[in-house]
């Protein structure tokens, strides 16, 4: 069966919830479906980001996360894409490429310069993913995190 994707809207919440849980674990959180919900409803009421679901047949089978922000330097709108999942059974099969070009034809429609995202350094399939997608790996900076609260 083939896979679709679109732009999920607040009515997706319920089949997006799974998802966002299981990627939640897959980076060692512990399940907390309640607070999924919250987490993505809270996005949708204060349309703080741009989701994207893909769907086989009526099963929701993955999603793709963006946050929207600048470039100082470029003068220009950039995304985050900060998160980006694919169930276990569907991946290797097209899902996260095609939800990452969506994520990409969105962007590009409102006059976005880049798109940025950034993956844990063990992650060997993501690493794959983005540079048979065409995404390059920054070489001029690194990043920090300041741990304001766990």
């Amino acid at each position: 069966m083939t896979h679709t994707v679109r732009q999920a809207t607040v009515d997706d919440v319920e089949q997006l919830v799974p998802l966002f849980d299981a990627y939640r674990q897959f980076y060692g959180r512990t399940s907390d479906v309640a607070a999924a919900r919250a987490f993505l409803l809270a996005r949708f009421a204060n349309r703080e980001s741009t989701l994207f679901i893909a769907h086989e047949g009526d099963t929701a089978i993955g999603f793709a996360h963006l946050y929207p922000s600048f470039s100082s330097v470029s003068l220009a709108r950039i995304f985050i894409l900060n998160d980006l999942f694919v169930q276990e059974q569907a991946r290797r099969t097209r899902v996260a490429s095609s939800l990452l070009s969506a994520a990409a034809t969105f962007a590009v429609s409102l006059g976005a310069v880049r798109l940025s995202l950034s993956t844990a350094l063990t992650n060997d399939a993501a690493h794959a993913l983005y540079r048979s997608a065409g995404w390059k790996r920054d070489q001029q900076f690194s990043n920090y995190h300041l741990v304001l609260s766990v």
